[in-house]
Order: structure tokens, then C-alpha cells, then sequence
């Protein structure tokens, strides 16, 4: 359930304008990124960096920190990529299946 404007934090509330800090503990840097908490968790959490959360389910980062999450998310992406999901996919040559 939203709150309305008046009741929200005036930390919490979204704008363009507004320079967010980086989420990562210890870290001041200005944040150049805004990412979904859900799908950026274990990415940022894997790549050894803590973050603290807040109330909007957002992970805010700067370059740096960007730059080490994406390259594990990156890396886990190159490992789990489709090549080809057929078990004899290697044998099929421009649409002819080999027996």
C-alpha cells in the first residue's frame, strides 16, 4: 500500500532532479544507475558488495560498483546461455536433422 506524499519521507520520494547516493555500504559516490532490488540482489550480493536497502526495493550504484556487478551478471549470463537446446543440435545443417 502507497502512503500519500504528505506521510512518505521526503528521502524516499522519486524525482528527476534529485542526485541519489550509491546503496553500497561505506561508499559516497553519486549513483549513475537505479536497478530493481529484485532482479539485481543476488548480482551485486555475489560480486562481494553489501548494499542497504530502503523502502522503494531499489539498488542504487555508482560507476564503480556498476561495473563490478554487471561483469558477474554478465559472466553468469555467458554460462547459462541457449546454444542450441536440442541435444543433437550440432547435427542439424540448415534445417535437415540428421539420423
Amino acid at each position: 500500500m502507497k502512503l500519500p506524499k504528505e506521510l512518505r519521507d521526503s528521502r524516499d520520494l522519486g524525482g528527476s532532479g534529485k542526485s541519489r547516493k550509491c546503496s553500497i555500504k561505506d561508499c559516497r559516490e553519486t549513483a549513475i544507475r537505479s536497478l530493481s532490488e529484485n532482479s539485481w540482489k543476488r548480482y551485486v550480493e555475489k560480486a562481494g558488495l553489501i548494499f542497504i536497502e530502503n523502502t522503494q526495493h531499489k539498488i542504487y550504484l555508482c560507476k564503480k560498483h556498476y561495473n563490478q556487478s554487471n561483469k558477474f551478471r554478465k559472466s553468469q549470463e555467458k554460462i547459462f546461455q541457449k546454444k542450441g537446446f536440442l541435444n543433437n543440435s550440432i547435427g542439424i545443417k540448415k534445417g535437415k536433422w540428421e539420423d
